[in-house]
């Protein structure tokens, strides 16, 4: 089982290292660039390019494993991820209404969701996480290399977990792609690529551990779904809030999410990579934690 899951992992990295050039050069030829404005911090355009690499390198391991594993649940995770890619990478080549892109992902959630035979209220609290999760990564994509090293370490707490060949792929992947991400980026996830991977752990979470889940008290399901969400949802909720406080719609684009706020106050993206992903690990600590006493 060792050398499955180190020869899986090392399938995703070397996929991610290798098929993201390509990715660049697709992007570019097609014109899918992220342009500067005032809400990034980016000065030139970036090819929106690494969700194809992550998408791509999802659906082999679904091909391979699908025999492997629970076939209906790989299908379906696979299925889910293929709806919120190309909504992700349409909206990278032309900006599609966010209730569009809201209404794809409650789609891919039900999708993997309400097939597994959780309690009604059980399913209706994780089809909403995972449905949130999936923008909620988007929503962190604002700094080199923190959506994926947030992922990165949730992949692998998602492996001690629940799922070790999903954590091990999933790793693996990412950290091909985070080598041309950070510290100096060649391209972007794109709203394809980070929303592919919110949406990826939340539902490899929920199909691996639903019998876990089940066990759970509803108010035990959303402390523990809470604390494995980490600095994603953290963001979301405190960017939501704000915006509705100052009477705009939660969907509001702005610049004043947690990282943001850091590198203001820091004046690095270093730290504020550094700081976010350190709370982001003590977050799944705790829910590690807190799932060992479910199981």
């Amino acid at each position: 089982m060792n050398v499955a899951l180190t020869l899986t992992g090392l399938f995703g990295f070397f996929w991610g290292g290798f098929v993201t050039p390509l990715s660049i050069r697709l992007a570019e030829a097609f014109g899918i660039l992220d342009l500067p404005d005032r809400r990034k911090i980016h000065a030139r355009p970036m090819p929106r390019g690494a969700g194809l690499t992550l998408w791509s390198g999802c659906l082999l391991w679904s091909l391979y494993f699908v025999s492997h594993l629970n076939a209906a649940s790989v299908r379906l995770c696979a299925t889910g991820a293929t709806l919120v890619f190309f909504c992700g990478y349409m909206d990278d080549i032309k900006s599609l209404s966010p209730f569009v892109r809201l209404a794809v992902h409650m789609a891919a959630a039900a999708l993997m969701v309400f097939p597994l035979g959780l309690p009604p209220i059980h399913a209706a609290i994780c089809f909403v996480w995972v449905t949130g999760m999936t923008s909620a990564y988007n929503l962190i994509d604002g700094v080199n290399g923190l959506c994926i090293s947030v992922f990165i370490s949730s992949a692998l707490a998602l492996g001690l977990l629940s799922d070790p060949y999903f954590g091990a792929v999933g790793a693996g992947l990412a950290l091909g792609v985070f080598c041309w991400n950070f510290p100096r980026a060649s391209t972007f996830l794109g709203d394809g690529g980070s929303t592919l991977l919110g949406f990826l752990f939340a539902s490899r979470f929920v199909a691996s551990a639903s019998g876990v889940l089940t066990r759970a008290r509803p108010h035990e399901l959303i402390f523990l779904l809470f604390l494995l969400g980490g600095v994603p949802v953290l963001d979301t909720l405190f960017a939501f809030s704000r915006r509705v406080a100052r009477g705009k719609s939660p969907f509001y684009p702005d610049k004043g999410h947690l990282h943001h706020i850091i590198m203001e106050r820091i004046g690095s993206s270093f730290a504020a990579v550094a700081c976010l992903l350190t709370l982001h690990v003590a977050l799944l600590v705790c829910g590690c934690a807190v799932y060992a006493r479910l199981k």
